[in-house]
């Protein structure tokens, strides 16, 4: 990561608070992501999958995006548990795998299409799906939007419905807020934006103090 403007101990101080912004942010979409022995629940994969099962007794297909891939495989291992059929996406599948993933999707052998948010953002044409899940969210519109496109394809005729799931009161929400006064700071945490510019250590402190 390139930090511009601090020096040496300032860029220690800096990667230390991202990390632990980082740590919070799997920390909400699920606890065995920070401590992969707990047996605590994850309030947030419960919903998603409260939410797909009413999705998928509509009849309905959908996609479902997540940042974090470690999620994501977990999320997996709840649609294999349910027997629930699904197709899956992310950066380290080859051209012809990523090929035949869209094609069975597109050909209604599956009701829910896993994706990476980096790895789904431009080329896939989704028309299958009439709803989409967002497991975590970049607060960066352009990122999110090119996701969302994917159901958006020519050849579409149904409407999309789009769900965008937040853990209230955790670092997620306050990212959020800190998204309307503040959206640079915001989009390069979560963008990962590989170039932070001149932001300092408090600011990001603010971010997850108590009183923020």
């Amino acid at each position: 990561m390139l930090i511009m403007g601090l020096n040496g101990a300032g860029k220690t101080s800096l990667l230390r608070v991202l990390a632990g912004i980082t740590k919070l942010r799997l920390a909400t979409c699920h606890p065995r992501l920070v401590a992969p022995g707990t047996d605590l629940p994850g309030s947030k994969l419960d919903a998603f999958l409260e939410l797909l099962a009413e999705i998928l007794d509509g009849g309905h297909k959908t996609l479902v995006f997540s940042q974090f891939v470690k999620f994501l495989s977990i999320v997996r291992t709840s649609l294999e548990e349910r027997g629930i059929e699904y197709q899956y996406l992310d950066g380290s599948l080859s051209t012809k795998e990523r090929n035949a993933a869209v094609k069975t999707f597109q050909a209604g052998k599956c009701p829910v299409f896993l994706i990476s948010l980096k790895a789904g953002g431009l080329g896939l044409n989704l028309t299958q799906a009439d709803y989409v899940i967002h497991l975590d969210s970049w607060w960066n519109p352009a990122v999110e939007n090119q996701a969302s496109d994917r159901a958006h394809r020519l050849g579409q005729n149904k409407p999309i419905t789009i769900y965008h799931l937040l853990a209230k009161n955790t670092i997620e929400e306050k990212i959020q807020n800190l998204h309307q006064w503040k959206r640079d700071l915001a989009d390069q945490i979560l963008s990962g934006n590989d170039k932070l510019t001149t932001f300092s250590v408090q600011e990001l402190i603010q971010l997850i103090a108590d009183d923020h």
